[in-house]
């Protein structure tokens, strides 16, 4: 699944191209997504866009009245191409604009949407995110004080978007490494200096991920259809077996929430 560098890398892709042009229309060829494409989008036309912003893993454009929200989910892209470049299979809606573009949102899976939300509320699935991962308001205190009592495995509190938007398996596993924090330990248990190190290397992992363009998954490619190349440094994840690029030791794997988990059981407490 994309996640926030994806979807990052995505918004700074596209935002050049619609930030600032007019909405003509929307087509829809499919709206059986993983919730159905919203009727009103149907009825916009001819709205200015008035910017584009990112929350969690959604994409948000604003127009005078509300906004789209997009959500890639596993296999989704978007790509900025000439409103005569031919379809592809699983094309399902079109964001035709002004300058001849169109924006074309691609879901093989259908487990992504485009919805719309009138009037200035955030949608419901805003309403009860934690912080952005890369803002003030994401710190070790936070994490310190949300986790007290707390026994599920610190990996599954992290992943948790009530605790902080955006940090999916991949990125869960690469910051816990560079903190030296065992996936498996539970949330409660990890003092406020530990928490302190763990938002920090968050922060410096997420963005060393969105300075690279994202992570190269199967299913992502960029606004311009070319990969990320972030994992290229990826420490642990998917690498169970083999050596700790720190300290040589075999690196192991558990699971949480079902999604495998590797880790250094030399350089990870």
């Amino acid at each position: 699944m994309p996640e926030l560098p994806e979807v990052e890398t995505t918004l700074r892709g596209i935002r050049p191209f619609v930030e600032g042009q007019t909405l003509r229309e929307v087509v829809v060829r499919e709206r059986r997504l993983r919730w159905p494409v919203s009727d009103e989008l149907l009825t916009l036309q001819d709205q200015p866009v008035l910017g584009l912003r990112r929350r969690a893993k959604y994409l948000l454009i604003a127009l005078p009245g509300g906004e789209l929200l997009i959500h890639l989910g596993m296999s989704g892209t978007l790509r900025v191409v000439d409103e005569t470049v031919p379809l592809r299979k699983h094309d399902h809606v079109d964001l035709c604009l002004g300058s001849g573009k169109v924006l074309r949102f691609n879901d093989p899976r259908r487990f992504g949407t485009v919805l719309f939300q009138p009037g200035a509320e955030p949608h419901d699935l805003l309403a009860k995110l934690g912080p952005e991962p890369l803002s003030d308001a994401f710190s070790g205190d936070w994490l310190f004080e949300r986790s007290r009592g707390r026994k599920v495995a610190v990996k599954s509190f992290i992943m948790d978007n009530a605790t902080v938007v955006g940090v999916g398996n991949i990125y869960a596993q690469e910051s816990l490494f560079l903190a030296g924090i065992h996936p498996s330990r539970a949330a409660g248990k990890i003092s406020k200096a530990r928490y302190e190190r763990f938002a920090e290397a968050i922060k410096t992992v997420l963005a060393k991920a969105i300075e690279a363009g994202g992570t190269t998954l199967k299913d992502f490619t960029k606004a311009d259809g070319q990969p990320g190349y972030f994992a290229q440094s990826l420490n642990v994840y998917g690498r169970a077996g083999e050596p700790c690029l720190k300290c040589k030791a075999l690196l192991k794997a558990d699971r949480h929430g079902q999604r495998s988990t590797s880790y250094c059981p030399q350089c990870q407490r």
